[in-house]
């Protein structure tokens, strides 16, 4: 099974879903901030309210983690919450190999066809992002070296379409980058 797949899906459907889900989110983030806020100071703070700074302060740390622990643990899983999950997710998958760019990068100008395939699949899923975030001067900018790595994919035989990624590929070429420094 891929660890991750790159799913077809409308910008416009993709960014109402957000903004929904966002709007959603921060809405239950206010509310627990404030009731938490609210039942910390009665039952722990000084009447009259001179000194409820940090019983506020507590409560308010009481929301947020209630609002992330309601996140991950129920309106993850919710339909309406997809495509703000699948965009995170996408977010995730794009920064393992943002952060091992220049390994890939090495190890493609070596014609290693694990490097070209996840190179492949950063370029389709960072398109992908900038498409649904509505950002085409990103795009515009990544054309000139997707369409340069396309036809060195098609020179060596690779299949173009490169909408999943392994956890493998990156793991390999992580081991092979640590055995050429040891060198």
């Amino acid at each position: 099974m891929p660890m991750f797949e790159l799913q077809p899906m409308a910008a416009e459907f993709y960014r109402s879903q957000t903004r929904r889900s966002t709007l959603v989110v921060c809405v239950i983030l206010a509310a627990s901030c404030f009731l938490m806020a609210n039942l910390s100071i009665f039952l722990f703070g000084e009447p009259g309210g001179d000194n409820n700074f940090r019983w506020n302060l507590a409560g308010v740390i009481a929301g947020l983690l209630l609002t992330i622990a309601l996140v991950r643990r129920v309106l993850w899983e919710q339909p309406w919450m997809a495509a703000a999950v699948y965009g995170l997710r996408l977010k995730r998958q794009l920064m393992k190999i943002t952060n091992m760019l220049h390994q890939v990068e090495a190890a493609v100008a070596e014609e290693d066809p694990t490097a070209m395939k996840v190179l492949r699949f950063y370029h389709l899923g960072l398109i992908q992002m900038h498409t649904l975030e509505g950002n085409q001067t990103a795009i515009s900018d990544l054309v000139k070296g997707v369409d340069r790595h396309l036809e060195r994919m098609t020179a060596m035989g690779l299949a173009p379409e490169q909408n999943r990624l392994e956890q493998v590929w990156l793991d390999q070429i992580s081991q092979r980058w640590r055995h050429l420094r040891r060198r």
